[in-house]
């Protein structure tokens, strides 16, 4: 009988957490600004260092209320937002121009976070991926100019006259002891 209490016990803790972990959908509200973006992500591919390095969101207000954009950050600071600043009116767009710095040779994956009053996404993320590469003429070697052969001097004796050297004060014999 305890066999049949316990299995029962352990099926019914499985059907009641099995019951809580099913998520309901949550419903999009009726009313209010709804952004929805053309593209959420940019490929610069292979750009070259000091390129264009701008590139732009479009993005649409499908709701019945204004969108307004509060914020635009970029991940760091070799990426820089411009975005439409004025309230995106239902069935208009907008812009986000990002320029990134191309001068930084390299891959790189940047974002930039849109916080808006959009009820069904108040928080997007956007991406940018891409290569700088260093320009063709300055990743090859600059051309060294050959060594010249070094020629080689022979020193000529130049005295014609001996050097005599003068002494100040007389120079004892140096007189050692002898041990025995």
């Amino acid at each position: 009988m305890k066999k049949i209490a316990m299995i029962c016990l352990f099926a019914t803790m499985a059907w009641v957490a099995g019951a809580q972990s099913k998520e309901v959908p949550a419903e999009e509200p009726a009313h209010g600004a709804k952004i929805r973006f053309e593209e959420m992500e940019h490929q610069y591919g292979t750009i070259q260092k000091g390129g264009n390095g701008d590139c732009e969101f479009t993005f649409w207000n499908d709701g019945d209320e204004p969108l307004i954009l509060q914020t635009v950050k970029a991940s760091c600071g070799c990426t820089t937002p411009k975005y439409t600043q004025k309230p995106v009116m239902p069935g208009q767009k907008g812009t986000i121009g990002v320029h990134y710095n191309t001068n930084n040779v390299g891959g790189f994956s940047k974002t930039v976070t849109v916080t808006s009053n959009a009820v069904n996404n108040p928080r997007v993320v956007l991406r940018i991926k891409g290569t700088v590469q260093q320009d063709a003429a300055q990743t090859q070697p600059q051309a060294q100019p050959k060594p010249q052969p070094r020629t080689q001097i022979q020193a000529q004796p130049q005295m014609k006259q001996p050097v005599k050297a003068e002494v100040s004060r007389p120079v004892e014999p140096i007189k050692r002891d002898v041990v025995k």
